[in-house]
């Protein structure tokens, strides 16, 4: 059967690979692409894959996309009104959401009210909003398929197997480029280094967070909403290897685990046609090659990114939000060369300490926590 895709954040690197099965698989029909402010690459898409909706978050550039496929028959709509107007169409079946930032929770919720199922690579709608997302999606009725490596991992690992037995989930972590290092040896790293990742390909904000450990914090707290455990539950392994992606230990003390190499398509295409398992042209583990696999437990004093977020998820309500925002606009500076790699900690610390939680936020006191995070920021650092 074919399926029909909406792509939020096309031009990004869960985007482009998405694009790239699709290619591979000419049942995909991609229906909307949605990206910020790439337009060159939107054109090539857009030429490529004949969507009939494709939204520019950026108004400037969406018109200048709009001038470019003047000869097109698609539709250019722009900012949040225009992606919401895509998750609400009905010519699609599966909104895959890998745009980066808390924009990807208003037009995931209206995906989600439109009975769309939901292929999630965007770690802030749960982080954030998990308390109003899966509760929604449980009442009606609606898939959210992870497509980050390690919750596919987890989702894989639980196929057949009853939610209730689960006694822990080993939420596994490469380690990223510092592993090892103490704090002190860390001081004047680059933002080259941090963005030098031993295993995955990915962008450079994801990439700095997989440095900092804030990556697997986000992820501990994503855990606790896509699959309905508590926070003691989660245990976070650096296997430097990236071979085994993630596995739920039972009650029986029985392991399930998901290995493979560690490219991301395997994991997209999952979600897109599960539950089927389609071949794929891609490397095969060579376990003669790998010889071992190895496991360590984090350094939490040097890498205070995974603590901070078991705090953040401890005091819960809105504090999450702050947790991300504070860290989105700290690796921004880091990437722009505003700050040193270690005040990325800091920055989040701070924030974390200047926030008054709000219990149960709703999606706009989400996103008021947001600015009101950002602006704390800019008072610190001014025009930095």
């Amino acid at each position: 059967m074919e399926k029909r895709l909406v792509i939020l954040g096309s031009t990004g690197s869960i985007g482009t690979q998405t694009l790239q099965i699709a290619d591979a698989n000419k049942d995909i029909e991609i229906v909307g692409l949605a990206a910020g402010r790439n337009v060159p690459l939107m054109e090539q898409q857009i030429r490529k894959y004949k969507p009939k909706y494709a939204v520019m978050y950026e108004e400037s550039a969406a018109e200048e996309l709009k001038a470019k496929t003047a000869d097109l028959p698609v539709t250019v709509l722009s900012g949040m009104d225009g992606l919401i107007s895509l998750a609400e169409i009905e010519e699609y079946d599966i909104l895959v959401t890998a745009i980066v930032g808390m924009i990807g929770i208003r037009p995931t919720i209206a995906a989600i009210k439109n009975h769309k199922t939901i292929a999630l690579a965007n770690k802030e709608t749960l982080v954030t909003a998990g308390h109003l997302i899966m509760p929604m999606s449980k009442e009606l009725s609606v898939p959210i398929l992870p497509v980050d490596s390690e919750h596919s991992a987890i989702f894989q690992s639980l196929q057949g197997m009853p939610k209730d037995r689960i006694e822990k989930i080993l939420l596994t972590a490469s380690g990223g480029p510092f592993r090892g290092r103490k704090k002190k040896e860390m001081v004047s790293v680059t933002v080259e280094d941090a963005l030098k990742h031993p295993n995955w390909s990915m962008g450079k904000k994801i990439t700095v967070d997989s440095a900092t450990l804030v990556n697997k914090g986000l992820e501990v707290i994503e855990a606790k909403w896509l699959f309905g455990v508590e926070q003691d539950q989660i245990e976070v392994l650096i296997h430097p290897q990236s071979i085994l992606h993630s596995a739920v230990q039972y009650k029986d003390g029985g392991i399930m685990g998901q290995m493979g190499v560690p490219d991301m398509k395997l994991p997209i295409q999952y979600a897109i046609f599960y539950p089927d398992r389609r071949e794929m042209d891609t490397p095969r583990v060579d376990f003669f090659a790998l010889k071992s696999m190895t496991f360590e437990k984090p350094d939490e004093k040097t890498f205070k990114g995974l603590p901070l977020a078991r705090k953040a998820l401890s005091v819960g309500g809105s504090m999450p939000t702050v947790f991300n925002a504070a860290n989105e606009k700290a690796v921004a500076l880091f990437l722009n060369h505003k700050i040193r790699f270690l005040d990325i900690y800091d920055i989040i610390e701070a924030s974390m300490e200047n926030h008054k939680v709000i219990d149960n936020p709703s999606v706009d006191e989400i996103l008021g926590a947001e600015a009101e995070c950002y602006e704390f920021i800019q008072s610190l650092f001014g025009d930095r």
